[in-house]
């Protein structure tokens, strides 16, 4: 018998503090945030799902967000209209299950829904994260370019994709 998969459901307050431990639990690949920053984030947010109690989770933001990620900024400076994933993270025990490609896959439907044709994201270059990078190549991710940000102690390397019909 094959067990169906979690719901992807939107995030509720009540999800706050389960999202600020699993991000801060992988602060080096995402960002630490504090308590305020999170909520003030989740109220800016184009789109936010999680699967199960937490097993992951994905923030995005459109062009129109209050956002002020240089992340966020590159893809403004460069494109009219686009959704920016900020954030996706599956916890360590529920890896392998394609959470995350549900995840997204639910946000390519949800984009094209709301008239986007492209969803863009950073991958750190330095420090690296190749496991990230390869995952997004598989979802039809190219790279459109590179930074050096927060005074050198981070690169990263641009991706965008169409999702248009």
């Amino acid at each position: 018998m094959t067990k169906e998969p979690l719901p992807i459901e939107q995030v509720l307050t009540a999800d706050q503090t389960a999202i600020l431990a699993l991000n801060n639990e992988h602060a080096a690949e995402l960002s630490w945030l504090e308590p305020e920053r999170l909520s003030v984030l989740l109220g800016e947010a184009f789109y936010t799902r999680r699967i199960g109690a937490l097993e992951a989770f994905i923030m995005c933001f459109d062009q129109d967000a209050s956002y002020d990620s240089p992340n966020f900024f590159w893809f403004r400076e460069r494109y009219a209209r686009f959704v920016y994933v900020d954030r996706v993270v599956v916890a360590a025990g529920a890896r392998g299950r394609g959470h995350a490609r549900r995840l997204y896959e639910d946000l390519f439907d949800h984009a094209r829904r709301g008239g986007h044709t492209i969803v863009t994201c950073e991958v750190n270059a330095d420090p690296p994260n190749p496991a990230s990078d390869a995952f997004h190549a598989t979802l039809g991710f190219a790279e459109v370019g590179d930074a050096v940000i927060h005074g050198g102690k981070k690169s990263v390397r641009y991706y965008a994709k169409s999702i248009a019909a």
